[in-house]
């Protein structure tokens, strides 16, 4: 018989077996082999006649007392079996056992291999390694399932040895004593031999392990070190674009026109001539279907006089006049020293900013760890950022507020959602050049800006959530409009481009009339991470909702297309009444322009299957138009006038105000290491709070309650029932009284 510690070998030996009533258990020779249990009358039947064969694979083993067992194919096949002694009997179940296991795997990797000769394509070397790897997983696999065997054999064989060991401890006579001292040495010779098997099995699958990992290692080796090439000779071809395209800029400069033009215009052609290149046609860059985008209706010009008077519900109207002309020069800009109506302004603001340093860092060296992350939870050098907080990027959006000015006092909701159309495509104007990237604001940071003097509103900003970043905003004015929003920001970098999402809903209301709109930004996308200039792009679609009267303003941002016959940037919309009639078109771009055309009326025209509202439109009138960046604007980070002012110091401000930030402070100054020094301590700070608040917490057997926002409450909307983070007041008072005892030092 051979040793049961191998369960690949051949086992063999002599058992009973039962036949009938008549003739009772027979001694028979049985061969357990390949998962196979086959039985002889004697040796010599081995070599040609088998009276029996039943296959282990699902097999049922049982054992009936201290020497009888059964053995079951759940059919037909059911052998009954009787060892001399329980030692013998467990061996042979042991045996039994493991190459039931062996059986089973043998059949579950005959079947998985089929499958994938079924389904196999590629090349003969990755097929190949894929083998490799699944036969190497195979056997270790085959040989943890024989630990589990044995593992379960031990367990048994344990608990039967301690029960023997339990009956020696309650001996009443010799005799006794002398029986059950042989069971329990039977049952300590069959737990050490268990114990061998388990022991033997151990260390295959260790050495298995070892030398899988070995070829393993070998192959994470190789792939790294091609994985790392690949990433040289991206950076490489990075550098040389680069380099190319900063000689063709110098060649440019050269021989540029703007040498002869007056100093307050040549800031403004260097940013054309910035736009012409983000928006050049490059291979790296996402192009999209134009057929797709293109709008569902046509407009042409009417006659004004044929029009001027009619009954219809989309024919002209005298409300056309009271919608005006955009004039850039109707409202003064912060610093120009004028106020809303023309006066004297009492505050002076500044109009430049210390020129950016040219710091050279390549992008990808950082991104390429990023693909398919939340770039909010990933610390970036300064070196990427620009010197303003995304509180004050959020804070721009009123960059022309006058809209919302002309929107209050408009009595027609329809002329309203015009205006209101106007300013949410005006707050993407700065970021046709704004490559750079805000600082993420800590946890309880806020700014302020007040413009209540210069241009009638005051608004307030607090970052009110961490992970995810969320930040709120509040905004009023005498001219009768509240502005409130919650924005929070999503990004995710794809390889190509990274992509921005901000998540959360603008609220526009009009007190005097009772009018509340609502709408929602769209997708921002950075175009050239890797090799060329970064541009970027807006798309999808704005819809503005007045919910007391239910009209509406559907807004499209057509995406960047290389086959596209359109102006790049485009918009267009329509507003509409609450039964769905167009009254006004609007068209022109995110970044120039927008215009708003009278509908006077409407039919159906194109070809069957492809029809297209045709409308009839009156002259069209500027609503709005992007003022001209400041001369210099390209050293200035492309910032607007309003801009440069975002971070000027200003006395009585909030201790918790970006402007009290020393690592964007810095960075304004040109010293981009120490920010970056300091940008590294602000961060570390707050992870250090962040941890003491869960210690405690934790410490007092509570859950860690949220951030508590000082300026803002998460609170159910009246009009569109969200819940967000609206303002609760008392801010200014608290700026009036000048006790900032409440604000938290986080910087």
């Amino acid at each position: 018989m051979t040793d049961s510690r191998c369960p690949s070998e051949t086992f063999k030996g002599w058992l009973f077996k039962w036949t009938n009533y008549i003739k009772g258990y027979q001694k028979r020779w049985f061969v357990l082999s390949n998962g196979l249990l086959s039985y002889y009358r004697t040796h010599a039947e081995m070599s040609h006649t088998c009276r029996g064969t039943i296959s282990l694979a699902g097999a049922y083993i049982d054992t009936e007392d201290s020497c009888n067992f059964v053995v079951s194919n759940g059919g037909t096949q059911v052998y009954h079996l009787k060892a001399s002694t329980e030692v013998e009997r467990q061996r042979w179940v042991t045996a039994l056992e493991l190459s039931k296991a062996k059986a089973n795997r043998l059949l579950h990797a005959e079947s998985d291999e089929s499958g994938d000769d079924e389904g196999a394509t590629g090349s003969t070397g990755v097929v190949a390694d894929k083998t490799e790897v699944q036969s190497g997983l195979r056997v270790l696999a085959s040989k943890l399932e024989d630990l589990c065997t044995c593992n379960d054999l031990i367990g048994r064989h344990g608990t039967a040895l301690q029960r023997s060991l339990g009956e020696l401890e309650s001996l009443r006579s010799a005799t006794e004593g002398a029986d059950r001292f042989k069971t329990a040495v039977e049952r300590a010779t069959l737990f050490r031999i268990t114990s061998n098997a388990m022991i033997n099995t151990c260390r295959d699958f260790v050495e298995l392990a070892q030398s899988q990992g070995r070829k393993w290692q070998k192959a994470f080796q190789h792939e790294r070190e091609q994985r790392q090439r690949l990433e040289e000779t991206l950076e490489t071809l990075a550098k040389q674009h680069n380099s190319l395209e900063r000689a063709c800029r110098g060649a440019s400069v050269r021989a540029s026109p703007t040498d002869i033009l007056p100093p307050t215009h040549k800031g403004e052609a260097s940013c054309e001539s910035a736009k012409a290149d983000l928006s050049g046609e490059d291979d790296e860059n996402e192009f999209f279907d134009a057929m797709e985008n293109a709008p569902d209706f046509i407009t042409i010009a009417a006659d004004p006089k044929q029009h001027k008077r009619t009954g219809s519900n989309v024919s002209a109207s005298s409300s056309l006049g009271r919608l005006e002309d955009w004039n850039p020069e109707e409202k003064a800009l912060c610093g120009s020293g004028c106020g809303q109506d023309g006066e004297t302004s009492r505050r002076q603001f500044r109009t430049r900013i210390p020129d950016k340093p040219n710091y050279s860092l390549n992008l990808w060296s950082i991104m390429k760890n990023c693909i398919g992350k939340d770039l909010s939870k990933i610390p970036m050098p300064v070196n990427f950022n620009e010197p303003l907080s995304m509180l004050q990027r959020l804070s721009e959006d009123l960059e022309y507020s006058e809209l919302l000015d002309k929107a209050a006092k408009c009595e027609n909701g329809l002329e309203k959602l015009c205006y209101l159309a106007a300013f949410s495509v005006s707050s993407y104007s700065t970021t046709v050049f704004r490559t750079g990237k805000p600082f993420n604001p800590l946890l309880g940071e806020t700014f302020e800006l007040d413009r209540f003097e210069e241009n009638g509103y005051r608004s307030l900003c607090e970052q009110v959530s961490h992970h995810p970043p969320a930040a709120a905003h509040y905004a009023e004015s005498k001219h009768g409009w509240k502005l409130q929003q919650e924005i929070t920001l999503s990004s995710k970098f794809r390889g190509k481009y990274l992509s921005i999402s901000p998540l959360g809903t603008i609220h526009v209301e009009f007190p005097a009339s009772g009018n509340h709109f609502t709408w929602k930004k769209v997708t921002i996308t950075v175009h050239n991470i890797i090799v060329g200039r970064l541009w970027i792009d807006q798309s999808g679609d704005i819809e503005i909702v007045n919910h007391q009267t239910r009209e509406k303003c559907q807004l499209k941002f057509t995406p960047y297309s290389y086959f596209s016959r359109d102006i790049p940037r485009k918009v267009t919309g329509m507003v509409m009444d609450a039964e769905g009639n167009t009254h006004y078109i609007l068209s022109g771009t995110w970044d120039e322009k927008i215009e708003c055309s009278k509908v006077v009326q409407s039919s159906k025209g194109g070809t069957e299957g492809r029809q297209k509202t045709v409308y009839q439109t009156l002259p069209s009138k500027l609503l709005w138009k992007r003022r001209p960046l400041p001369p210099n604007a390209a050293s200035m980070y492309y910032f607007t006038d309003l801009a440069l002012t975002l971070n000027e110091e200003e006395p009585g401000i909030a201790p918790t105000d970006s402007r009290c930030r020393p690592d964007q402070r810095l960075m304004e100054n040109g010293k981009w290491d120490e920010a970056n020094a300091a940008k590294e301590r602000l961060e570390e700070k707050q992870r250090a709070a962040r941890r003491r608040r869960e210690a405690e917490a934790a410490h007092e057997g509570r859950r860690c309650e949220p951030h508590i926002p000082l300026w803002f409450e998460r609170t159910e909307n009246a009009i569109t029932k969200e819940i967000s983070s609206l303002y609760n007041g008392g801010y200014w008072e608290v700026k009036e009284k000048g006790d900032w005892s409440l604000c938290p030092g986080i910087f």
